[in-house]
This record gives C-alpha cells, structure tokens and sequence, in this order.
C-alpha cells in the first residue's frame, strides 16, 4: 500500500511541476497588466515544437538544444505582446483577454502549417533507465521536471526580489499608479512579463513532451489545468501557483490510481469548484 502511495504521489508531483511552471506564466503576465493571457497555452506547444527542430533538424545537443527553446519561446512572447498586443487603442480588460485569445489562435495556426498535424516524439533529457525509489519505479524524466522545476522558480525568486527590473515588475503588480509617477516603463515591463511567461511555458513543454506526444496543440489541456492551478492557489500569487499546481497533479494522480483514470479530471476539477465555493479567491489568494 505504501509503495502505491509513493507511485502515485511522484506521478502527481510529476504532473504538478508542470502545471505549476504554467500556472507561473499566468500569474507573471496577469500581475503586471491584469489580464489572462490565453496565448500561454500555445507557449508550452512551441517549447516542445523548438525542442524537436532543435534536436533533429539543427542536430544541437539536449542542453543547448533545451536552452535554445526555452529562449526561443521567450523571444516569441516578446514579439507577440510588443506587436499584437501593445498597438491595441484600447486598456479595457476584458478586449486585452479576448486580444490573446484571437493570438493564441493564430499562434497555433502558425504552429500547425509550420510543423504540421502529425504527432511526435521528443527523447527524454538523458537515458531511460527507471529508477527505484522506496519500491516506487520512477523515470529519470520525472526527476529531471522536478529538478528544473524547483531551478526554474529559485531563480524566478531571485530575479523579482534581487534584481532592478524585478523588483520594478513587483511595484508595478503592487501599485500601477505609483510605479508610473515615478517613471518605471510600463512597456518594458510587459514585454519583461511576457518574455517570462513564454520561458516558463516553454520549459514546461519541453520537460513534458518526452513522457507525452507532441503535436500543435497538445498544451492546450496543460494550459487550462495550469489555469485552473493559478486559480486554485490563488490568481497572480506565486506560492499560490505552485501550490495549486502540485495539489492539482496529486488529486489527478491520486485519484486515478484509487478510483478510476476516467474520473481524475472529474475529482480534481470537482475539488477545484469546491475550494472556490468556500474560498472564491483561492488558497493564498488575497
């Protein structure tokens, strides 16, 4: 019984890393311009689609090949919020939300006639050896995502806390008024946050995509659990994020191996409903 336990528990850790590397880039864009950003779902496709190009088509190695995409993605967002969001003549919300859907859109648009609709395969970052673990058989891949998961937020930290520009972005999702009166660049912020979401979704498509299938769309449901972790924890609170996206993985995970496979989105999304029932802002949300 306690191995079972230990099994399901590293699958749902496994689960909750990436969740929570999405449920970042949520937050990230979300504090510094207030908005969804929908296009986060198709970051996390085309870090595992630059990933794959990387590998095969540039012949790169898994370290340069990984860095490349994850900067790769960064640089797209850039473009993405710098020419399709920024020339929008509108600061309403809700038209900005409805903006990145229309560009998530086209972005997956550009994903599928790029790469096409066929389904792919990425190897994992090293050998496919399991691992034992307390009885539990764990993937390299698994320790790998919870790795440069824990790396990925370590420095996320430092940068908002140690950093000029970081601690910029922080006054701006504190007080957008203020920051402003004493000149902090709103533009270079956004482009700044989006940068950042795109890495952070990135990351998570290329740690992913080796224990799934690749294909233009395949972080469209990643996305939306990861948007359903950031609400779960706490919409725009970084603990929050990580907190919801490993609770997420674990009640899938638990509750796929307990009850049924066919019922782990059903109990997680059901518990997700619950929590915003009671505490609608989330978890650590304020």
């Amino acid at each position: 019984m306690f191995q079972d336990f230990l099994q399901f528990s590293f699958s749902g850790l496994t689960s909750g890393a990436i969740y929570a590397l999405i449920a970042l880039g949520f937050c990230v864009v979300n504090n510094t311009m207030g908005i969804v950003n929908f296009v986060q779902v198709d970051f996390v496709s085309l870090g595992g689609m630059l990933m794959f190009s990387a590998l095969f088509a540039l012949g790169l190695p898994m370290v340069p090949g990984l860095l490349l995409a994850v900067a790769g993605v960064g640089l797209v967002a850039m473009i993405v919020e710098r020419f399709g969001l920024r020339p929008a003549r509108s600061d309403n919300h809700l038209v900005l939300i409805f903006l990145t859907v229309g560009l998530s859109i086209i972005l997956r648009g550009i994903i599928k006639l790029v790469w096409g609709k066929n389904r792919m395969a990425l190897p994992p970052l090293t050998p496919d050896e399991p691992i034992n673990i307390l009885g539990a058989t764990v993937l390299p891949q698994a320790l790998w995502i919870l790795l440069l998961t824990v790396v990925a937020i370590a420095l996320l930290m430092w940068f908002f806390y140690r950093t000029p520009l970081g601690l910029s972005m922080r006054a701006v999702a504190s007080n957008t008024t203020a920051a402003a009166v004493v000149g902090i660049p709103a533009g270079r912020i956004r482009l700044t946050s989006y940068a950042i979401a795109g890495a952070l979704g990135g990351l998570a498509g290329v740690l992913v995509t080796p224990i799934t299938t690749l294909n233009y769309d395949v972080g469209v449901l990643l996305g939306l659990k990861g948007f359903a972790a950031a609400i779960l924890g706490g919409f725009g609170s970084f603990p929050g994020a990580i907190l919801g996206g490993v609770g997420l993985g674990l009640l899938e995970s638990l509750s796929a191996g307990y009850l049924s496979s066919a019922y782990k989105d059903v109990v997680a999304f059901a518990v997700l409903l619950l929590v915003l029932f009671v505490r609608p802002k989330g978890l650590l949300g304020k």
